[in-house]
């Protein structure tokens, strides 16, 4: 029997999730592949933009491992919405991954200072983003809890 013919519901929230991450991971390959007026649109700050601009591999390196982690995270979504086959610690690691998109969402605050030269603007949009897709992760790891 196929285990995949139970009545099951598509997790809309998790593939939301999936897709908003993977998005945000071909943004950051965009980062790397176009440069210095990339990392200022997506407000990766002057100094980034500046050492991407001086040709140093330093913006390009960070930027890569972030892609590269929001690229896994993304198919630990589709593996919780069942699109894909289950990966390890499933349950755990979208508990953290929600966790970590909400902080991030919630507490901009305390990072703001760390780099000035990131617009208000900029703050409150990346915020937004991160709570949406945190909350997408949160709701689609509650619906899924269950059957993971």
């Amino acid at each position: 029997m196929n285990l995949n013919t139970k009545t099951q519901t598509t997790n809309h929230f998790l593939l939301f999730a999936g897709v908003c991450t993977a998005i945000a991971a071909v943004a950051h390959i965009g980062c790397i592949i176009f440069g210095a007026p990339w990392y200022r649109f997506f407000g990766a700050g002057e100094e980034m933009a500046t050492m991407a601009e001086q040709g140093l591999i330093y913006p390009h390196i960070v930027t890569a491992v972030i892609a590269t982690i929001l690229l896994l995270w993304s198919c630990y979504a589709f593996s919780g919405a069942k699109r894909i086959r289950q990966l390890p610690m499933l349950k755990i690691a979208l508990c953290v991954i929600s966790a970590i998109f909400l902080i991030r969402g919630i507490g901009f605050v305390f990072i703001m200072p760390t780099i000035p030269d990131n617009s208000m603007t900029f703050w409150l949009v990346s915020s937004s983003i991160c709570l949406v897709i945190g909350g997408a992760y949160a709701l689609g790891t509650k619906k899924a809890w269950s059957q993971i």
